[in-house]
């Protein structure tokens, strides 16, 4: 496990041995939870999972893929929006269970894919997943999420709006830790402007326990349903590539010899939430600016 080295304050990159002062972590930090935790939370909202199972699962996840990359690729392992698409069919002929069994084959699957790249590299995945192809399976991930964008944006377009504009002002006009913390001011004053016009139930959230169990759902496998999952094998492999390669491109270090703890520890991760009532994992974001 690496241990981390302060950086300077006007550092362009943090490394992933490196950090910044404990004031600025904590700020990038917190803006990570803000905006990780939308993307996180709308997967399970869009196929009827539990999202306070998924988050759980996400953090065990995360813990794992940090365990066995030790702590070497800073990244943060949300849901994946690959399997939007197989776990609606998979839940539609034979339930949630289902599902969460097609996520442990496609997790076994990418540990299988990954111990492979560990042994013999990653020459070959470089030769049948280049960079142009892993990028647009990543950009077609993106775009098959424009609709749901759309319709969250419509159920509130002034603070939509308002929220927009200010998260780009913030990157256009300000520099420093001010800058880099602009998806989290702008989230805050969206949420401040939401609850001024009623849009939040704080009822809710009052009638909400302090401390609780999510709900937990055990998997089963069904042959009709399983073959559903494997295509989502392909992206998955693309997003760990693509994150590895960036990171490597940024910090300027040769990380490709990680490459396959990094599918194996999302593999891991993929299948543990799979268990117990969660969604497939996959990298969001990387813990460095």
């Amino acid at each position: 496990m690496l241990s981390w080295k302060q950086v300077s304050a006007d550092a362009d990159v943090v490394a992933p041995d490196e950090r910044m002062s404990w004031p600025r972590t904590i700020g990038i930090g917190a803006q990570h939870v803000v905006a990780m935790f939308g993307a996180t939370f709308l997967v399970p909202v869009l196929t009827g999972f539990p999202p306070s199972t998924t988050l759980l699962f996400s953090g065990i996840g995360t813990i794992t893929f940090l365990i066995v990359t030790g702590n070497r690729l800073p990244s943060y392992l949300g849901s994946s929006f690959a399997v939007i698409a197989p776990v609606i069919a998979a839940v539609g002929s034979h339930g949630t269970g289902s599902a969460l069994g097609g996520f442990i084959v496609l997790g076994a699957v990418l540990v299988v894919i990954g111990a492979v790249v560990h042994l013999v590299g990653t020459h070959w995945i470089d030769v049948v997943l280049p960079p142009v192809v892993t990028g647009a399976i990543v950009a077609l991930i993106g775009f098959n999420l424009a609709p749901a964008a759309k319709d969250n944006f419509e159920k509130g377009p002034v603070v939509g709006l308002v929220t927009l504009v200010l998260m780009v002002a913030v990157l256009a006009f300000f520099r420093g830790l001010v800058g880099r913390l602009a998806i989290f001011i702008a989230v805050i004053a969206g949420y401040l402007l939401a609850l001024a016009m009623g849009d939040v139930d704080t009822a809710a959230i009052a009638s909400a326990a302090w401390i609780g169990l999510p709900d937990f759902a055990t998997p089963t496998f069904h042959l009709s349903v399983l073959p559903l999952f494997l295509p989502a094998v392909i992206a998955l492999v693309a997003e760990n590539i693509g994150h590895v390669k960036s990171v490597s491109q940024m910090t300027g270090r040769d990380l490709d010899p990680i490459t396959g703890r990094a599918l194996i520890g999302d593999g891991l991760a993929t299948m543990f939430a799979g268990a117990g009532g969660g969604t497939a994992t996959s990298f969001m974001t990387s813990s460095y600016l």
